[in-house]
């Protein structure tokens, strides 16, 4: 259900319960109103996957795993960045993959969502590289980042076929 359907439920619903009670019934609700609130830092833990490489492109799975006690939820695209062992970052900011439609992912306690994290292999694209010490991954709607150790080798930083990309989020742990 999206958010405008939500909501355009939850106007019909104020308006007939007061006509319920008017009329002398009482009204009892069949199912609960269930609203998960989006994930904050606090009760997320981040990861990232294996490469599965295809086609000269680097592809990692950025993991977030809610480790709270409450269903929450992320919707659209994390944050991230590389950064080297002094914690100065490397590269631009990746960009978001293009014509990505995002969804709401609802993470139970112990459920993850995952980004898709790609690249051109820096040894093919000849793009100037360097080896990040850990990635900062934000949760969307967050500003606190979570730092994850990188065991990935080599990242773009400038140069032809720089480009970082990530997609939007997808309920588990990747492909």
């Amino acid at each position: 259900m999206t958010r405008s359907h939500r909501f355009f439920a939850l106007g019909v619903g104020a308006l007939a319960v007061p006509g319920l009670v008017a009329f002398g019934t009482t009204a009892s609700a069949q199912e609960p109103a269930v609203k998960s609130a989006r994930c904050h830092t606090s009760e997320l833990r981040a990861s990232v996957g294996r490469n599965d490489p295809g086609a000269g492109q680097w592809n990692f799975p950025v993991v977030l795993t809610n480790v709270s006690s409450r269903t929450c939820t992320v919707f659209g695209y994390p944050g991230a960045a590389f950064l080297d062992a002094s914690g100065k970052q490397l590269g631009p900011d990746p960009k978001r993959a293009p014509n990505q439609k995002p969804k709401t992912v609802t993470l139970a306690p112990g459920r993850s969502a995952w980004a898709g994290l790609s690249y051109s292999n820096p040894e093919i694209s000849g793009a100037k590289a360097a080896t990040p010490a850990a990635l900062l991954v934000t949760p969307p709607d967050e500003r606190k980042p979570l730092k994850v150790k990188w065991t990935g080798g080599p990242v773009p930083v400038s140069g032809n076929a720089s480009s970082v990309f990530l997609t939007v989020f997808a309920p588990g742990t990747g492909p």
